[in-house]
C-alpha cells in the first residue's frame, strides 16, 4: 500500500502568494503534479489540516479545484485554519465522507491499511483536543479490527516536538489518547501536520509522524531566538509505503529532487 501525504496547505481563494511570501497555491498544485508522475500510484492521499487559511468557503473551493486534478482519492480532516462546516459543505460525500455529530472524523478502509481520520480541531483555539466524545467514538473504532494495522491520521500531534510556536498551543486530552493507543499493539502510525517540519517520535508504542508544508516552514527550538513566524520553502510531501506484510516505511517526497540519477563511478 502506498499513501501520499500533505498537510497545511494554507490556501487564499486566489493564487496570491499566502501571507503576501508563499505561492501556496502554485505548490500545491506543483505537489499535485508530482503525486500524479509517482511511476507507482498510491492508493490515495492524505491531508492533514489546513487545507485553507482562513476557513472561509471561497478558499476551500480554491482547494477542492487544484485538488481534483488527483488521479487517485483523496481524504481530508480540519485543522485549526479550517472551519468544520466549510469542509464539509465542500468535501461531503468525498474527500470528507461522514462525519460523527459536528466531527469530521471517519473511517477510510478496504485497504491493506485501516486509516481512523479523527478531527483533532479545538473550536476557536490553535491547539488540539480529543474530547469525551471524540475519545468514546475512537474507542469503538480500535475495538472494530484489533487484528488490521491501523493509522490514525489528524492534524495535531499529541506530543510536543520542539517547535515553540505549535508546543504552546497544546492539546487536550493528550493522556486520555495516550492511554488508547498505548492498549492497541496494531497502531502502526499517527500522520499529523500542524508544526510544518518533517519529523518521527516514538509515542504510546507507535510512531508519531509529521508532514512537512508544501511551502511555509516554522521555526524549531535549536534554531534560537526564531520568532513566530515562517521561512518559506520548497514544496514537499511524504510517501508511506508498506510493502506486502512489512513495516508502514516513510519516504520524504521533495517536488524539486535536484538532477540524477548519477553513476557513482
Amino acid at each position: 500500500m502506498l499513501i501520499a501525504h500533505l498537510s497545511d496547505l494554507h490556501l487564499l481563494a486566489s493564487a496570491a502568494p499566502t501571507c503576501g511570501v508563499a505561492p501556496m497555491a502554485e505548490n500545491l498544485a506543483r505537489c499535485v503534479a508530482s503525486v500524479n508522475r509517482l511511476s507507482a500510484r498510491p492508493d490515495l492521499v492524505l491531508i492533514t489540516g489546513d487545507v485553507t487559511q482562513d476557513g472561509t468557503l471561497e478558499q476551500a473551493e480554491h482547494a477542492a479545484s487544484i485538488l481534483s486534478e488527483l488521479a487517485m482519492p483523496f481524504y481530508l480532516v480540519p485543522g485549526n485554519h479550517d472551519r468544520r462546516d466549510t469542509l464539509w459543505e465542500v468535501f461531503s460525500g468525498t474527500a470528507c465522507p461522514e462525519r460523527q455529530d459536528r466531527f469530521c472524523s471517519y473511517v477510510i478502509d478496504g485497504y491493506p491499511v485501516r486509516i481512523i481520520a479523527l478531527d483533532s480541531t479545538r473550536e476557536g483555539q490553535p491547539g488540539g483536543e480529543l474530547c469525551p466524545a471524540r475519545a468514546r467514538w475512537l474507542a469503538a473504532r480500535l475495538r472494530e479490527d484489533q487484528g488490521r494495522p491501523t493509522i490514525i491520521a489528524m492534524h495535531h500531534p499529541p506530543m510536543k516536538l520542539g517547535v515553540p510556536e505549535t508546543d504552546i498551543d497544546g492539546f487536550v486530552g493528550a493522556d486520555r489518547l495516550q492511554r488508547m493507543v498505548a492498549g492497541h499493539d496494531n497502531i502502526e502510525r499517527i500522520l499529523c501536520g500542524h508544526i510544518h517540519l518533517h519529523t518521527h517520535a516514538r509515542w504510546a508504542g507507535t510512531v508519531v509522524t509529521t508532514c512537512p508544508s508544501p511551502g511555509m516552514a516554522l521555526a524549531y527550538e535549536l534554531e534560537s531566538g526564531a520568532d513566530s513566524g515562517f521561512f518559506s520553502s520548497e514544496p514537499a510531501y511524504l510517501l508511506h509505503h508498506r510493502p506486502g506484510q512489512g513495516a508502514l516505511v516513510t519516504h520524504l517526497r521533495n517536488v524539486n529532487p535536484g538532477t540524477g540519477p548519477h553513476r557513482f563511478s
